[in-house]
C-alpha cells in the first residue's frame, strides 16, 4: 500500500470490514431462513399427523402429550425468525449500500492515483 495516502488507506480497511460484516449478515440470514423453512415444515408434517408425535431433546425422542402447545410453541418460534430475518435484511441492505458507496469511491481514487 506504497503511495497510497491514508484517507484511501483507511478507506480499504473500512471496505475490507464491511465486506466481511456483509458477509456475517448474509450468513446468519441463510441459516436462519433455513430453520424457518425446517420448522414450516415440521407444521405441516404436525398437521398431517394423525399417530403419536415426538419431539428430539438432545439425544432422546419425547412424547408430545399437548400437539396444540407444540404447534403454537413452532409458529412463535417462525414469528420470531421473520423478524430476525427482517433485521437482517435491513442490515444486509445497508451494508451493501456502504459497500458499493466505499467500492467506488476507493475506485475513484485509484483511477486518480494512476494518472
Amino acid at each position: 500500500m506504497n503511495g497510497i495516502s491514508p484517507q484511501l488507506q483507511n478507506q480499504i480497511t473500512q471496505f475490507q470490514q464491511v465486506q466481511q460484516q456483509l458477509q456475517a449478515v448474509s450468513s446468519q440470514k441463510a441459516q436462519m431462513e433455513t430453520q424457518k423453512r425446517e420448522i414450516e415444515r415440521t407444521l405441516e408434517e404436525l398437521s398431517r399427523s394423525t399417530g403419536a408425535v415426538y419431539k428430539a431433546s438432545g439425544s432422546l425422542m419425547i412424547k408430545v402429550d399437548d400437539v396444540a402447545a407444540l404447534k403454537a410453541d413452532l409458529e412463535e418460534s417462525v414469528e420470531l425468525m421473520d423478524v430476525r430475518i427482517g433485521s437482517l435484511s435491513r442490515q444486509e441492505t445497508g451494508l451493501r449500500e456502504r459497500y458499493q458507496v466505499l467500492q467506488e469511491s476507493i475506485n475513484s481514487a485509484m483511477g486518480r492515483n494512476q494518472d
